[in-house]
């Protein structure tokens, strides 16, 4: 038997690596799916605090349908619109890379969908795992449009924590009783705040705290000694939530589908639109316990809801007497006070990434963004249109400009096409008057000026 010596030159093995990184590649991709949904935006019945409303849903859900996904699958969602709004959906956190037209904002990205009318939205997700969701993107209707997407790690790829043994989505919400879209209405017609929500929703249910509410509160079962996933996601309108879960600790795990290194807390102050994913353990001795969540609020003289959504954590060695209610209502967690924002602020500081992460030292483009909330002079002061503060009409603004939809075109339609008129690139980079960020917005900005600007940055 000859034996070979094999000598391959350095331009032989670039070629041997770049033949493996394509066969990695396709082993990667062929594990990847492509899921198609059929989401049928409708009115349906809905009962909430002892009344029905005629409710926006999905497929007739409240909340939606829930997407579970793997990092690299494909999403292809055909929308169809049977309410009487125009809609757009939204992918919460989705990275739409170059593909810019799935995003869903409506007049920014698309022009809405209209009643009777069908759009289908393609989308990868691509280096993307945790847990994000969906919302309708047009005016208040996301108040009961959305759902969750979660996305799992690529078969036989970990998670950078022991596998839990269940995993539970929690979608925090806002429920009116009336027609979210009436609220709106009616706030833009006065330039007042609008109405306050009546009650927080734990996947679409008040909880116990609530009239008519406790036969249908969402219970979690654990059993003793076991750890679960939970992801919640914080679905409301306007309100920043604290959320705690009463005599258990939460070990945070991951934020808006990214990973973090871990750490414990006995709350957590979750943001419109944000995720947070925790690991529980049930360390108590077997009981009910109530997951709760309500309000953090720091706006002085601004009103907010100040009532408590509920969910019970139920371990399932409890006894048949707890089960069936005979015994003493579940225990509440100790939720900071609504202006606790050193609670708050300390949550905030605990989240790091989970690994290092190279942060770009070139500078291309500075941009210094307010978000503020202006007030707008009336003719009339105090006339039926002008009932925000001393006879003005509330309008929110960035760096003082407040936005005008266009009302022909997109925002992206009017610029692939070249249609002028519907955009101006003369959007500031900084505030017109420097103040003092913290305090007092100078009289200058109380106004802020209307208009359809943008800002132009490249892609790289």
């Amino acid at each position: 038997m000859e034996a070979y010596n094999l000598t391959v030159k350095p331009w032989c093995s670039c070629l041997l690596l770049g033949l493996f990184a394509v066969i990695t590649f396709l082993s990667s991709s062929a594990n990847a799916e492509t899921h198609y949904h059929e989401f049928v935006i409708q009115a349906r019945p809905v009962k909430r605090l002892c009344r029905i409303h005629n409710t926006i849903t999905v497929n007739g859900q409240f909340p939606g349908p829930a997407l579970e996904v793997r990092n690299g699958d494909s999403l292809v969602i055909k929308v169809v619109n049977s309410a009487q709004y125009n809609i757009t959906l939204h992918w919460h956190g989705i990275r739409q890379l170059r593909n810019p037209w799935a995003d869903g904002p409506s007049y920014v990205t698309q022009c809405p969908i209209r009643p009777g009318a069908t759009y289908t939205y393609r989308f990868t997700i691509i280096n993307q795992e945790g847990t994000l969701w969906w919302h309708a993107h047009s005016e208040w209707l996301r108040a009961t449009v959305y759902g969750p997407l979660n996305i799992h790690p690529k078969l036989g790829s970990p998670y950078p924590f022991s596998t839990p043994k269940q995993e539970y989505t929690l979608l925090l919400g806002e429920w009116f009783d009336r027609n979210p879209m009436d609220v709106l209405k009616q706030a833009l017609f006065t330039g007042a705040a609008p109405n306050v929500s009546d009650a927080y929703t734990i996947n679409g249910q008040p909880g116990d705290l609530y009239r008519c509410s406790g036969k249908e509160t969402v219970r979690i079962p654990i059993e003793s000694g076991e750890t679960v996933l939970l992801r919640i996601v914080n679905s409301a309108l306007n309100q920043e939530l604290f959320f705690a879960i009463a005599n258990h600790q939460m070990t945070v795990v991951g934020v808006d589908a990214a990973y973090t290194k871990p750490f414990t807390t006995r709350v957590i102050m979750i943001g419109p639109g944000q995720t947070t994913n925790v690991l529980l353990t049930a360390d108590q001795p077997p009981a009910h316990y109530y997951i709760a969540a309500r309000a953090y609020n720091t706006a002085m003289n601004a009103p907010f809801d100040n009532t408590t959504t509920t969910a019970i954590l139920e371990y399932k060695s409890a006894s048949c007497s707890t089960k069936k209610g005979q015994s003493s209502r579940p225990i509440l967690p100790r939720l900071p006070a609504y202006n606790d924002t050193a609670t708050a602020t300390a949550f905030t500081a605990g989240i790091k990434s989970l690994s290092q992460v190279k942060v770009p030292t070139a500078i291309d483009e500075n941009l210094f963004f307010t978000v503020g909330l202006g007030l707008n002079n009336c003719t009339r002061p105090n006339s039926p249109r002008c009932q925000g503060p001393n006879g003005t009409r509330f309008t929110a603004s960035i760096n003082n400009v407040s936005f005008v939809f266009p009302t022909t075109n997109s925002l992206m339609q009017a610029y692939y096409q070249g249609v002028p008129g519907i955009f101006t690139t003369d959007f500031p980079p900084v505030p017109p008057i420097q103040f003092n960020y913290t305090g007092n917005v100078n009289r200058g900005l109380w106004q802020p000026v209307p208009g359809t600007k943008l800002y132009k940055l490249k892609f790289w």
